[in-house]
């Protein structure tokens, strides 16, 4: 019988503190993607990444190839898991208290070929 593993790390949405603090009361390491993180981070979260909503670079350029902010802050986060930069974490919880950036989100785990091969909504 054959057994599927997805490998892919979880995303939760939240929309604000007392979802985040529930989505953490579980345990393990968690990174938390926010357009503007806590000073301090909460317990359980162990690296953070933010992002500005307008700050988008011209399409196609060397960088991020036009890729919108909040995918460059998971790319980040990557990034920084993969090479030792942040702590390992087994999940990220994004607080996003903006309906539309939650629906943003959601498209990108799905259409960002990049995000998607690393993300998974959670």
């Amino acid at each position: 019988m054959p057994v599927f593993a997805d490998g892919r790390i979880p995303v939760l949405i939240v929309a604000d503190e007392a979802a985040l603090a529930a989505s953490l009361a579980g345990g393990g390491k968690a990174a938390l993607l926010a357009e503007e993180p806590p000073a301090g981070l909460p317990p359980g979260i162990v690296a953070s990444a933010g992002f500005e909503p307008g700050d988008t670079h011209p399409a196609a350029c060397t960088c991020c190839a036009g890729r919108v902010p909040m995918a460059q802050a998971l790319d980040a986060l990557f990034l920084d898991r993969v090479k030792g930069r942040a702590p390992w974490f087994d999940r990220v919880v994004a607080l996003l208290p903006s309906p539309d950036r939650r629906a943003e989100l959601d498209v990108i785990l799905h259409m960002d070929g990049v995000v998607s091969a690393r993300y998974r909504p959670g």
